[in-house]
């Protein structure tokens, strides 16, 4: 699949996040059950400030220009400082999302060194526009669970998806922007290194919307299960 037919296939989940503190970018990666929620992922910098103050944040939907400010009571965020990574909760109502995800690469298959990336972002030279940047894999820091990319990624642009695609799997989300480290050895700031942080934590909340989604399904079952042992018990003494 070439580039302009991955950017084509990713646009509708992409949004625009905006705070007091500044913009970042985003991207649709969970569903509840029964899709009456939705949740975002970015990195967790772009949402930070708001996330600790209570402040508001305006999500963008890229591909309809549908907007909606969130203030704290109607949005939740899973957060991990510790991996830059976030997800913003809110009513999925508000937009045009499409119904199938985007599949997350899996986490105990990273991307080996040398293979090719491309990633989208809002960035500051002008966040109405949705950029696309390409690079290679340089490295991999297991200890961060997080990629180096030899790309730029610009302010604004953080949070937005890293993608991959092959043949034979199509499509897979391997990370999220989250920095870009110059060279600054000599005094001037030379071409550096993109970072990527992977995508294990997403699969960890993921799991847990899932598991709260199961549990929810299955407690009318428990408690029905419940009040027959009371009544039997009830019953029997």
């Amino acid at each position: 699949m070439q580039w302009n037919q991955i950017m084509s296939k990713i646009s509708p989940y992409i949004v625009k996040i905006e705070t007091p503190s500044g913009i970042g970018t985003g991207f649709l990666c969970v569903y509840n059950s029964d899709k009456s929620l939705c949740g975002v992922a970015t990195a967790y910098h772009v949402v930070a400030d708001s996330d600790e103050w209570e402040q508001p944040i305006r999500i963008t939907h890229h591909s309809s220009k549908t907007t909606k400010l969130f203030k704290e009571p109607d949005r939740f965020i899973f957060r991990s400082p510790k991996v830059d990574s976030a997800i913003v909760i809110f009513p999925k109502s508000d937009f045009p999302f499409p119904e199938e995800l985007i599949k997350l690469l899996p986490s105990e298959k990273p991307l080996d060194i040398g293979n090719e990336v491309g990633w989208v972002g809002f960035p500051a030279i002008d966040i109405y526009s949705l950029c696309f940047f390409s690079g290679i894999i340089s490295a991999r820091k297991e200890t961060l669970n997080a990629y180096l990319i030899d790309g730029v990624a610009i302010n604004g642009v953080s949070g937005g998806p890293v993608v991959y695609s092959t043949e034979t799997e199509g499509v897979h989300i391997v990370g999220i922007i989250t920095a870009y480290k110059a060279n600054r050895q000599r005094g001037d700031a030379l071409p550096g290194l993109s970072i990527a942080q992977d995508v294990s934590y997403f699969h960890q909340v993921i799991k847990t919307i899932n598991s709260v989604d199961e549990a929810k399904k299955k407690k009318p079952e428990i408690e029905g299960k419940l009040d027959e042992q009371i009544h039997i018990k009830t019953k029997n003494g």
